[in-house]
């Protein structure tokens, strides 16, 4: 128990936590920030972890020359794509199976449709604003794939 209450207080308060982070255990912050992002654009249920005040909070180290700016920007950008991806690739697998239920208010087959003709239409500037949108970066990519938006068009 006593770990999941560092876990929760650790996700909550990173900004706290990561400069002890660095000092203490060096290049596996690294391996923090990419699963922070990657956890937070490839899992639905995880809008609410810190990417933005992440990124404050990684420039502010950057500045201090406790990390190194080249390998944590392009690490970070790795993860989101990654984790785009993954988004996208569960919205696609698990989109056909909910919107078979006939009697549901919200999955059904018209809801399907307006959302399939929307990213037909504004898929790829859905995607680019999106990215710059709280909570609404984790959907899009998972709504994308329900919507059977081309992976290409997508990309």
């Amino acid at each position: 128990m006593e770990l999941v209450t560092f876990l929760i207080d650790f996700i909550l308060h990173v900004d706290q936590h990561l400069q002890s982070f660095v000092e203490n255990y060096g290049t596996w912050v690294y391996a923090l920030l990419f699963l922070i992002i990657f956890v937070e654009t490839g899992l639905v249920v995880m809008p609410f972890l810190p990417g933005d005040s992440l990124l404050f909070i990684v420039g502010a180290l950057c500045g201090a020359g406790l990390i190194d700016y080249p390998l944590a920007a392009g690490l970070m950008l790795f993860a989101a794509i990654a984790g785009d991806q993954v988004n996208y690739s569960i919205g696609r697998y698990f989109g056909p199976k909910v919107f078979q239920w006939e009697n549901s208010r919200f999955f059904n087959k018209n809801a399907f449709n307006q959302a399939h003709n929307f990213y037909e239409r504004y898929g790829g500037v859905t995607i680019i604003i999106a990215r710059f949108m709280p909570f609404i970066r984790t959907f899009a990519p998972f709504v994308a794939g329900v919507a059977e938006m081309t992976r290409s068009k997508f990309t």
